[in-house]
């Protein structure tokens, strides 16, 4: 689990890197972040080692020059996400995911299909409040 939140900025780093599904170099991020973003090669660099430092991104030395670093993502989008939707509860309805869920719907027009996809995904949730909870705070799958 990482130390720290992902920031908005290093979101966009990860987005690169979930998105391709295969290691790239800071410069390759970069690039891939032109014209999108107003970051320079140097914060690159600097978000990509945070990254690294909350055990979000891996990496490995090139074999040819030791000066580059090749990074991978550690943990998917989908656990990040989730990570960061556990956190947004906590820190704005103490952990109530009723609340939660109750002002998100209120804030948006639902199609028919956007219900039924909900409806679907409550129906597979149901049953799984009901498992004591993971000592390390997972939930259970």
């Amino acid at each position: 689990m990482p130390k720290e939140e992902i920031t908005p900025c290093e979101w966009q780093i990860m987005e690169v890197l979930w998105a391709c599904g295969e290691p790239l170099t800071s410069s390759e991020v970069c690039k891939r972040m032109q014209g999108t973003v107003g970051m320079s090669m140097r914060m690159v660099r600097v978000l990509m080692n945070r990254l690294s430092q909350k055990e979000i991104l891996g990496y490995t030395v090139d074999e040819r020059d030791s000066r580059v670093y090749h990074y991978y993502v550690l943990r998917s989008r989908e656990e990040c996400v989730k990570e960061k939707s556990r956190k947004f509860v906590d820190s704005y309805f103490s952990g109530n995911g009723t609340n939660a869920m109750a002002a998100l719907l209120q804030s948006f027009a639902l199609t028919d299909e956007q219900i039924g996809e909900l409806e679907e995904i409550l129906e597979k949730s149901k049953g799984r409040g009901t498992n004591p909870p993971d000592p390390k705070g997972e939930p259970h799958v």
